[in-house]
């Protein structure tokens, strides 16, 4: 006889505690980035203000940069609404080398704005995590686009966004960086070069 596949059902909800309390645990943990800054934060001090048990932070974030990256990720789905729904170039409704040139202006001047959570998140036990990036998706969309022979392999599309997000990461705002603002501006003409380059 045939095994006979059973329907494994919709994916179980958050519990509506669980859900409030990483609601709060976030603002706390966003309040005292503000206040202490990101060095400053840890897992005890958080579940202390937060009022919460140890083992409920724990739970939630696992690991200290775990902390960092779910408030950053609140800030990555702010930027994700601009891309989907936002105004031209960035948003849909241009040709694909602009939108790919606008995405990353902004994209620099996102992680500008965010380094010291995007830093923060980052697990020093474990290698740099480009290949997750939210980027990877939207880059490889506009690359096949513009310029489908050479987007094919998916390969450039990780080599652009290690070479747009990997100097923000792990170069800028290190005590022997020159000039965030001059190299941003770089940064920013480089990409638009590289781009226009590629699918020219």
């Amino acid at each position: 006889m045939e095994p006979v596949a059973l329907p494994l059902g919709r994916p179980r909800e958050e519990r509506a505690d669980a859900a409030r309390n990483r609601a709060h645990l976030i603002e706390v943990a966003r309040q005292m980035v503000e206040e202490l800054g990101a060095d400053k934060v840890t897992m005890d001090g958080l579940a202390e203000r937060a009022g919460l048990g140890k083992g409920t932070v724990f739970r939630r974030f696992r690991t200290r940069a775990g902390i960092f990256h779910a408030l950053f990720d609140e800030e990555e789905k702010r930027f994700q609404e601009r891309l989907l729904s936002g105004p031209p170039p960035l948003g849909p409704g241009a040709p694909a080398v602009e939108r790919l040139i606008a995405y990353g202006r902004a994209r620099l001047e996102f992680l500008v704005e965010h380094t010291v959570l995007a830093r923060a998140a980052l697990d020093p036990g474990q290698p740099v995590p480009i290949g997750d990036s939210p980027s990877l998706f939207h880059v490889q969309m506009l690359l096949g686009e513009a310029c489908p022979d050479v987007a094919a392999s998916g390969t450039l599309a990780l080599q652009l966004v290690a070479a747009l997000e990997g100097p923000i990461l792990l170069y800028l705002y290190t005590e022997d960086a020159p000039d965030p603002g001059t190299v941003i501006d770089n940064l920013i003409t480089s990409w638009q070069v590289m781009v226009e380059r590629v699918c020219g």
